[in-house]
């Protein structure tokens, strides 16, 4: 059954069926939702006199989630050298943690601590330096890249969603730590080229639970993690593993480690797949909402990385090509891009920064708009001196 009412008199747990205006006169990215967060409410009472509500697909009306607010307190220009020495020692850190599992040394709690502090530091100064360093950065052993992005995905996210910072912090550690389990699987199974046989699939399942026994026993590590990182390979629809969880039963904190995990894979080179673009993986997560993962934590994904994410290169109606520096979360297709090669594909010097929802003119009568996401690689250039030759 479906009704209208006032804005004024939602509540969460609501489904909003249909708006008062087009659904692309607002910032929300998805036609339908569950209302479950002042953020979106506030869009609704901004943008809206009155909605749609189907009763039937409404789950039990819940009062809201504790939120913290994270103003931006530094632009990502000025954020982009804390989250390189965040992004260093966060580097360094993961290396040592991987080398100390290959030899059965146990982890230094206290050097974790100080790694993800820091990372987590930089992403509540600005959500899109750390992630826009890490994106830009040239990719090694996929196992140490993998773990570091993740954690960052998910540090960044977990602001997105305006979670208090010891859950930040709880992110970051769990998407650092969650796969350390691989160290103990044979190196030619994590290598292989190609489909696992049933055999392989089995072994290599174990890692989730090598990756609990490990923090398990390294003492001060946070409470809970080691059950936490046992849950990344769930999904919704309760075709994962370990214990084949549904829903509810993964959890937010584990929907969100599934969600990122997915997504950061996709987009990196492995051993077995060719990386899709960010723009790629998003479609993914999209047609899978629902089926493997939680259908509103992937829309609040999709809405905090963007169409476009930091990072990606695209192309714009000028012919020149930009990389995507920052997010504009009210209006998702006008992110902030620094733009690195002519309409000619010449390297551009120095780079020109474009704020899209300004609507600078590419013409006199035509302000620039980006056509679309481009391959990783597709024009190389040294992220190093992005901001040092901006103008």
């Amino acid at each position: 059954m479906k009704k209208r009412i006032p804005v004024g008199e939602l509540r969460f747990g609501m489904y909003i069926s249909e708006l008062d205006r087009p659904w692309t006169d607002t910032p929300f990215m998805f036609q339908g939702f569950v209302l479950s967060t002042e953020q979106q409410l506030d869009a609704l009472k901004k943008y809206c006199s009155s909605v749609i509500i189907d009763v039937e697909r409404s789950p039990a009306l819940e009062p809201p989630a504790p939120r913290v607010a994270y103003p931006e307190r530094a632009p990502v220009e000025q954020e982009i050298g804390p989250a390189k020495i965040a992004y260093t020692s966060g580097r360094e850190l993961t290396r040592e943690v991987l080398s100390a599992v290959r030899v059965g040394r146990t982890l230094d709690a206290v050097q974790l601590k100080s790694a993800v502090s820091s990372m987590t530091e930089s992403v509540l100064r600005n959500p899109d330096a750390l992630l826009l360093f890490s994106q830009l950065r040239s990719k090694g052993e996929y196992t140490e890249s993998h773990a570091l992005d993740v954690s960052i995905y998910m540090i960044t996210f977990g602001r997105f969603l305006q979670l208090e910072p010891g859950q930040l912090e709880f992110l970051g550690y769990l998407g650092l730590l969650q796969d350390v389990g691989k160290l103990r699987l044979p190196k030619e199974l994590l290598e292989k080229r190609g489909r696992l046989t049933m055999e392989e699939f089995e072994l290599a399942k174990l890692h989730v639970n090598y990756s609990a026994e490990i923090l398990r026993a390294t003492p001060g590590l946070p409470a809970d993690l080691a059950r936490a990182a046992a849950l990344h390979h769930e999904r919704h629809d309760g075709s994962g593993y370990p214990k084949g969880l549904r829903g509810h039963e993964i959890g937010m904190i584990g929907s969100i480690a599934a969600i990122v995990d997915t997504f950061d894979a996709l987009t990196v080179k492995r051993p077995y797949a060719d990386a899709v673009s960010p723009s790629a993986a998003i479609s993914m997560l999209y047609k899978w909402r629902g089926v493997f993962y939680d259908a509103h934590l992937v829309e609040q994904f999709i809405r905090c990385i963007g169409i476009f994410p930091v990072g990606s290169l695209v192309e714009l109606n000028t012919g020149e090509v930009g990389v995507v520096i920052a997010q504009n979360l009210t209006r998702r297709l006008l992110p902030r891009v620094m733009v690195i090669r002519d309409a000619q594909g010449n390297p551009l010097l120095p780079h020109k920064l474009l704020d899209l929802a300004r609507e600078p003119k590419a013409k006199q009568d035509e302000p620039y708009r980006i056509l679309g996401a481009l391959e990783q690689g597709a024009a190389p250039f040294d992220a190093d001196e992005l901001f040092a030759r901006a103008k």
